[in-house]
């Protein structure tokens, strides 16, 4: 897989220009007193899966927001993590006339049969930061890279202990992964694994748990289905009571996502382990508040930050040139094969954030508030 892909952010400004003046409909401006038209023609429906997450608030707002400037009707739902229910959701909102489906899935294996019924009555489905798999009624793709995600946060191991400087540690490493059911964890898990994976053969990192996965599909064991945070923190127990006794520590452990890593942190100060002495390098993914406090405290060492604003701002986009009738940019072609098509992608770059930076990238960028992480 091609793992650096970069976008142009002139490119991607005069397409979301261009898009903007798209949205209206011919000889409107797209203005309040043209809404009810705007509103005929791009009917918007969102399906996100939980608000059990803070990511996906914050996604699924902040995409309805900008479409309802650009005069759209929308239906934002949220679907408790229940497939069922996410799947009762897209057929009412195909039933009240949405012509666009942005879908966040649970489990991308599932959704084809809805979707295939929206696509026989023209409805354009765009997957949301997931692909959803096994059907030709997805249109289109946008999310960020995700095999990258992992890569940085492997990288980001691979630096702090000096293992591509010839470190021979041993240095023990708990790895965990996503949620089976969710495609990206797949590519998460890839990312960082294809980092490590040669210094866990070489015993410069070893695993006293065992659950190092030896083959592709092998991270699926050791995934926290739903990636609850209590179900991290209940792994994590188990492994510090199983297998860390006598004096031995974990030195770095591999958490793909923020909630994981709020249990994994829960665990360990449960244990004993204190911050500034033996606690353990801790990756992420989200930038969420608790884990930017949990970052500035030093019980975790980084998170990937994926500027989900961008992502809405890229889907508008693509909703805005469907509604005009032109084809959606896409920045990939080759990778995202649901095991039916390849479906065409829009990829945005995840950015690594520390202690360091999140002063000058999360908070000057607006994403979170200073008061709320404590600065």
């Amino acid at each position: 897989m091609t793992t650096a892909r970069k976008i142009s952010v002139a490119a991607l400004t005069l397409g979301l220009v261009a898009g903007l003046a798209a949205c209206a409909p011919a000889g409107s401006s797209g203005g309040g007193s043209d809404g009810d038209a705007a509103g005929a023609d791009c009917n918007v429906g969102i399906s996100m899966p939980t608000r059990s997450l803070e990511r996906w608030i914050n996604d699924g707002e902040g995409l309805k927001e900008k479409l309802e400037g650009d005069d759209c009707t929308v239906d934002l739902q949220y679907a408790d993590n229940k497939t069922d229910q996410q799947i009762s959701q897209i057929q009412n909102q195909v039933a009240g006339g949405a012509k666009i489906l942005v879908v966040a899935a649970i489990d991308g294996q599932t959704l084809g049969p809805v979707l295939e019924d929206a696509a026989s009555q023209d409805v354009t489905v765009i997957a949301y930061d997931r692909l959803i798999n096994g059907t030709e009624a997805v249109d289109y793709y946008a999310t960020f890279d995700n095999y990258k995600v992992g890569q940085l946060q492997g990288e980001y191991i691979e630096e702090q202990l000096g293992l591509a400087d010839g470190e021979k540690g041993p240095f023990t490493l708990e790895p965990f992964a996503g949620s089976p059911d969710d495609n990206n964890a797949g590519f998460f898990f890839a990312g960082a694994w294809d980092v490590l994976q040669p210094y866990v053969e070489s015993g410069v990192l070893t695993v006293p748990s065992g659950k190092a996965p030896a083959d592709d599909d092998g991270w699926k064991a050791i995934g926290i289905l739903g990636w609850g945070s209590d179900d991290a923190q209940a792994e994590m127990d188990n492994r510090l009571q199983s297998f860390y006794t006598g004096g031995d520590t974990v030195d770095v452990v591999l958490s793909p996502n923020d909630s994981l890593a709020l249990g994994i942190e829960a665990s360990l100060d449960a244990a004993g382990y204190q911050a500034g002495t033996d606690w353990p390098i801790i990756t992420g993914q989200d930038a969420d508040v608790a884990n930017v406090k949990a970052i500035l405290a030093d019980q975790q060492s980084m998170t990937v930050w994926k500027d989900t604003r961008e992502l809405g701002t890229q889907v508008e986009a693509m909703i805005t040139a469907i509604v005009a009738g032109d084809e959606p940019e896409t920045n990939d072609t080759d990778t995202y094969d649901n095991g039916v098509k390849v479906v065409p992608a829009y990829l945005l770059d995840p950015v690594v954030v520390t202690k360091d930076d999140v002063q000058g990238t999360l908070v000057d960028s607006g994403f979170v508030d200073a008061s709320d992480v404590g600065l």
